[in-house]
C-alpha cells in the first residue's frame, strides 16, 4: 500500500517530489558532516598526544582551551614565563612527588624569526621538547630513522647542577639600547650577612653603573658595617670600566680586586677590599655564602617604554661563614644567616619597598617598584614564601602600612622612619598576615654620589631622597593548603622617605 502511494504520488507531482527528495538528502549530507566533526573534535579532546601528552595540561591563564584544541591562531603565540621553575620548584619537586609521576615540557609551533647571513628576518615556526620528558608521558613522535635523545642543554634544563643553576639566573645583563636614562643603568650582586646574636650585620654591594657598555661607566664596591645602636661606618671603592670585568653567561664579576663567583659546589666565593669612608681603616671581607636548597626566586623583569627593571635572588636562605676585618681585627662569621640578591635596570626616579626574613621553618620575600613618574596609584606588593621543600606560596597584599615611631639623623637633618609594618593577604582559602617590629635604622641621602645599595654613577632624582635600611623581627600568620603559618625571626627591610 505504502509503495502504491509513493508511486502514484511521484507520478502525479514529481517536481515537487524531487525538490522533496533532494531536500531531504541534503539534511542528511549535512548532518553526517556535523556528526562526522563532532567525532573528530572528541577524538582529538581526548588524544593526550594531541595536546601535550600526559593527563594534565598546564597553560597560560586566560587561554581558551577550544581554540587550542582546533589550532585557531590564538592558540599560536603563548608561552609561559619561568617554566624551568615550574618544573623544578612546582611540578617536580619533593612536596608534589606522590602526586606527580612525570613532567614533559614543550612548545608546540612557537612563532620564532630567524636573521639569516645575508640580513633578512624570516618568521618561522619551532616546536621544542625534551626527548626522554616526552617519552615519560607518552608523547614521543615516531621516528623514521635515527635516535633522538637528550643532550646536555636538555639535561642543564631539567636537572642543573646548583653551579649552573646560579649562573643561569644570576649572569650580568648589557643595558638595552631604548632604555631611557641610560647613564642611570645600574647591575648589581648584594649581600647581607648577621651576626649569630644579631647585634652586628653588614651590607655588601658589587655596583657596575652608568652608560654600559659603550659610554662612560665603571664598578664600586660598597660595604656598610652596622652595629645596633651605633654609628654606622661606611667603606667605598670606586674602579673604572677597564677594571671591571663581569659575564652575561655566569655569575662571576671582579671590580678591582673585589670578586664574586661561584664554585662548583653552588657556593658563592665573595671577597672584597676598600677604605673607609671617613677614616675607620681599610675593611678586607672573605666569606662563602651557601644557598639553602630550593631557597631561591628565580627572578622577574618588568620593562616597556624604555624603563627596566630586573630582580632575582638565588639566596634567599643562605649561610655565611668566613670573616670581615677592619684594620686587622677580624669578626668570625660560622653559617651566619645570609641573603644574596641580584638587580639590574635603569634607576632614575625609581623606589621600592623590600624586605626579606626568616621566621622559623619558612623565609619570606616581598616587595614592588616604583617606577618614574607614574600616575598610577602604588601596585600590590609581591610576597613570595619557600619552606624546606623550596616555593610554598604567592600572595598580592595590597599596601603595606608603616608606623613612623622612629627619628634618625641624615645628613645632619631628622627623618621619621618605621617602627612597624603590617601587611596581609587572602588568596582563597590560603591567607597571610606578616608583621615586622624594626630595632635598628640607617638612612642615606641618595642625592650623595654613590649611595648604598644600587646607587650607579649617576644620580636618580627621587621624590622621597631618603634611602632607609632597616634590621628587626618578622612574625608571619595564616594558612596555606590547610596547614597553619607561624613563625619568627629575623630579616632586612626597606624604603624610602
Amino acid at each position: 500500500m505504502i509503495g502504491i502511494l509513493a508511486s502514484r504520488n511521484l507520478t502525479l507531482r514529481p517536481w515537487r517530489s524531487a525538490l522533496l527528495l533532494g531536500g531531504f538528502g541534503l539534511g542528511v549530507g549535512v548532518m553526517i558532516v556535523l556528526l562526522a566533526i563532532g567525532e573528530a573534535l572528541l577524538t582529538q579532546a581526548r588524544d593526550e598526544r594531541l595536546v601535550g601528552g600526559g593527563d594534565i595540561t598546564v597553560l597560560p591563564e586566560g587561554i581558551d582551551v577550544e581554540v587550542m584544541k582546533t589550532g585557531g591562531v590564538g592558540g599560536l603565540f603563548f608561552s609561559i614565563s619561568n617554566a624551568r621553575f615550574l618544573d623544578l620548584q612546582l611540578l617536580s619537586n619533593p612536596r608534589n612527588a606522590p602526586g606527580v609521576r612525570a613532567v614533559a615540557p614543550q612548545i608546540v609551533d612557537k612563532l620564532v624569526y630567524v636573521r639569516t647571513r645575508d640580513g633578512r628576518e624570516r618568521a618561522v615556526r619551532a616546536t621544542g621538547e625534551l626527548p626522554s620528558r616526552s617519552a615519560l608521558v607518552g608523547a614521543v613522535p615516531a621516528l623514521a630513522q635515527g635516535r633522538w635523545e637528550d643532550d646536555d642543554l636538555d639535561r642543564r634544563w631539567r636537572a642543573p647542577t646548583l653551579a649552573e643553576l646560579r649562573a643561569d639566573i644570576d649572569h650580568f645583563h648589557l643595558s638595552p639600547r631604548n632604555a631611557a636614562n641610560r647613564e642611570s643603568w645600574g647591575e648589581w650582586h648584594y649581600f647581607n650577612v648577621l651576626s649569630a646574636d644579631r647585634k652586628r650585620w653588614a651590607f655588601l654591594s658589587f655596583i657596575v653603573g652608568g652608560d654600559v657598555p659603550d659610554g662612560r661607566w665603571g664598578g664600586q664596591v660598597l660595604l656598610t658595617l652596622q652595629e645596633e645602636g651605633k654609628a654606622v661606618r661606611r667603606f667605598s671603592a670606586v674602579f673604572p670600566n677597564d677594571s671591571v670585568s663581569f659575564s652575561t653567561w655566569n655569575a662571576d664579576l671582579r671590580i678591582g680586586s673585589g670578586r664574586v663567583s661561584v664554585d662548583s659546589a653552588g657556593r658563592y666565593v665573595v671577597h672584597a677590599r676598600a677604605p673607609g669612608e671617613r677614616g675607620p681603616g681599610d675593611v678586607v671581607v672573605d666569606l662563602i655564602v651557601t644557598p639553602a636548597p630550593g631557597a631561591y626566586f628565580p627572578g622577574a623583569a618588568l620593562g616597556g617604554e624604555g624603563f627596566v627593571s630586573g630582580y632575582v635572588v638565588p639566596g634567599l636562605r643562605s649561610s655565611a661563614t668566613g670573616t670581615i676585618c677592619v684594620r686587622r681585627k677580624c669578626e668570625r662569621f660560622e653559617d651566619a644567616q645570609a641573603y644574596h640578591d641580584h638587580n639590574w635596570g635603569v634607576w632614575r626616579g625609581v623606589t621600592w619597598e623590600w624586605g626579606a626574613a626568616r621566621a622559623g621553618a619558612y623565609t619570606f620575600l616581598y616587595g614592588r617598584v616604583q617606577p618614574p613618574d607614574s600616575v598610577s596609584s602604588d601596585a600590590p606588593l609581591f610576597v613570595y614564601l619557600v619552606d624546606s621543600l623550596g616555593f610554598r606560596s604567592l600572595f598580592r597584599p595590597q599596601r603595606i602600612d608603616y608606623t613612623d615611631g622612629r627619628t634618625i639623623r641624615v645628613g645632619g637633618r631628622d627623618v621619621r622612619v618605621p617602627s612597624r609594618a603590617v601587611f596581609a593577604d587572602a588568596r582563597g582559602e590560603d591567607t597571610l598576615r606578616v608583621e615586622l617590629t624594626i630595632e635598628d635604622a640607617a638612612g642615606t641621602d641618595t642625592r650623595e654620589p654613590n649611595a648604598e645599595r644600587g646607587e650607579s654613577l649617576a644620580g636618580r632624582a627621587l621624590a622621597r631622597p631618603y634611602f632607609i635600611q632597616m634590621k628587626g623581627t618578622a612574625r608571619i600568620s595564616g594558612r596555606v593548603g590547610g596547614i597553619p603559618l607561624d613563625g619568627q625571626g629575623s630579616g632586612f627591610f626597606e624604603t624610602y622617605r
